[in-house]
């Protein structure tokens, strides 16, 4: 757990473009648009094929900055991370980035608030 005594906004920012970084890496970038291509439009088939590589991705990056490299080093920093995204905007955006590759975007009535 020495990785969490000097964590901060800053190391929060890093890793999250480190991610950005490794996703866009002309390797994984190419797998990533081979699964949402196969997922098209369908939220069931993204969360099975694009999201586990996007997860993978982050726990190879996670773990190069000291983070466990399992389930439990994602969910740690995931929470840290929406803690630190409330009071720091850049953090939010750099987060958003990242749910962007595997969430596709939904489309909702603000009128209502409702989903359409």
């Amino acid at each position: 757990m020495s990785y969490l005594a000097n964590f901060n906004n800053e190391n929060a920012k890093q890793i999250l473009m480190d991610i950005i970084r490794c996703v866009n890496q002309p390797d994984n970038s190419k797998k990533l648009s081979e699964a949402k291509a196969s997922a098209g439009k369908e939220m069931v088939l993204m969360l099975q094929h694009v999201f586990p590589l996007v997860m993978n991705l982050q726990l190879e990056v996670l773990k190069s900055h000291g983070f466990p490299g399992n389930r439990e080093g994602l969910v740690q920093f995931s929470q840290l991370i929406r803690e630190m995204e409330r009071e720091d905007m850049e953090i939010a955006r750099l987060r958003s980035q990242i749910r962007a590759i595997y969430l596709p975007p939904i489309a909702i009535n603000t009128t209502n608030d409702i989903l359409i």
